[in-house]
């Protein structure tokens, strides 16, 4: 059966242009990245060197031991690197685009490393739990010829005890398989917890936009009634002017005819 071969990459595959102007913060976040997507690609090789050893006869203890301890630090490593990408895209504002390829492509470096490593672990897990090494042992004390039913019983005792021994470290070994294996899921959903938060800001601050723009309407149209009734009354004022003009003069006359007599 072919096996899938895995690209595990070099540190000239998680390297990004480091251009512009940087952060102290940012530009130790940015290495930590680069070193831990190598650390993870290294893990991958020698796991998969150990996946390849699994049912031989140079399976032992010691490379299961081996392996457990790789996942758990490589686990570690890939939950602190989600973190430190999300610290990156929450330093970089939308106008340093050189800054945000640098975080995106960091980021693409890490998924696929976590991919192939999630890969990798679910095929150790499937051939570790089908090759299981048991360390528990049965002492025979006793030869055939001299056996008596006393014998018989504890020997039949001690084969039950060691069926049930065997169950209980086969259980055991088998979820510790399962609990080393990477949660990818959260991991992802942890790189994605910003963006999601970022979209529902740009969707409040839209919806401001539009609240703001309907008020603008609202007043504009407010503006144009005041306008009108304003119009209205100085149109009134004037033709009350007038009048008043018109009633002086009549008054005017009235009295200047009088004055004559």
């Amino acid at each position: 059966m072919s096996k899938q071969q895995y690209n595990y990459g070099a540190t000239a595959s998680t390297e990004v242009g480091f251009i512009g102007k940087r952060s102290p913060e940012f530009n130790t976040l940015c290495d930590n990245v680069v070193t831990n997507i190598y650390t993870i690609n290294s893990s991958l090789k020698s796991l998969d060197n150990a996946l390849k050893t699994i049912g031989t006869r140079k399976d032992n203890q010691g490379l299961r031991n081996t392996i457990h301890v790789t996942q758990l630090s490589t686990n570690q490593i890939a939950s602190v690197t989600s973190k430190n990408i999300h610290k990156l895209k929450q330093l970089v504002s939308k106008s340093e685009k050189q800054q945000q390829l640098q975080v995106e492509k960091l980021e693409e470096n890490f998924k696929e490393a976590i991919t192939r490593y999630y890969s990798l672990q679910k095929d150790l897990a499937n051939k570790q739990k089908s090759n299981l090494l048991v360390s528990v042992s049965i002492e025979n004390d006793y030869t055939p010829e001299e056996e008596s039913d006393q014998q018989r019983q504890a020997q039949l005792a001690r084969e039950m005890a060691f069926e049930q021994d065997m169950l209980v470290e086969r259980e055991a070994r088998i979820k510790q398989i399962e609990a080393d294996v990477l949660d990818v899921n959260e991991i992802m959903r942890e790189l994605g917890s910003l963006v999601h938060a970022q979209t529902e800001t740009i969707d409040t601050i839209e919806n401001s936009i539009d609240h703001a723009a309907g008020n603008v309407e609202e007043a504009t149209e407010q503006l144009v009634t005041a306008s009108r009734y304003q119009n209205k009354y100085r149109r009134k004022l004037l033709i009350l002017m007038l009048i008043g003009l018109v009633i002086v003069a009549i008054i005017i006359v009235i009295l200047v005819v009088q004055l004559k007599k």
